[in-house]
């Protein structure tokens, strides 16, 4: 009886194609833990940046703007992440 839990398209794989969406899969874990890993800065650097925003003149707010770009890998990586582990029923894939 075939298993019904893996989706329809992915049943007749051969096994280079199966090895292949594994990879996608693991890539798509990393890059889920290096999304949640710069969260974690982005969150402590918010406390930098705002003090930055407040004291800094002009236009010179480089930990404000290193905030924006932690905070935006942050999200792409998270999102790219959910986007290659697709499929995937199981919460770890280890």
């Amino acid at each position: 009886m075939a298993n019904m839990l893996i989706p329809i398209e992915e049943r007749n794989l051969s096994p280079e194609e199966v090895a292949h969406l594994d990879a996608r899969r693991r890539r798509g874990q990393l890059l889920i833990v290096i999304g949640f890993q710069t969260a974690i800065v982005a969150t402590v650097l918010t406390l930098w940046s705002g003090q930055d925003a407040t004291y800094s003149p002009g236009f010179a707010h480089p930990v404000l703007y290193w905030n924006l770009l932690v905070a935006a890998v942050s999200l792409t990586c998270f999102v790219t992440g959910l986007r290659l582990r697709r499929g995937l029923n199981e919460f770890f894939s280890y």
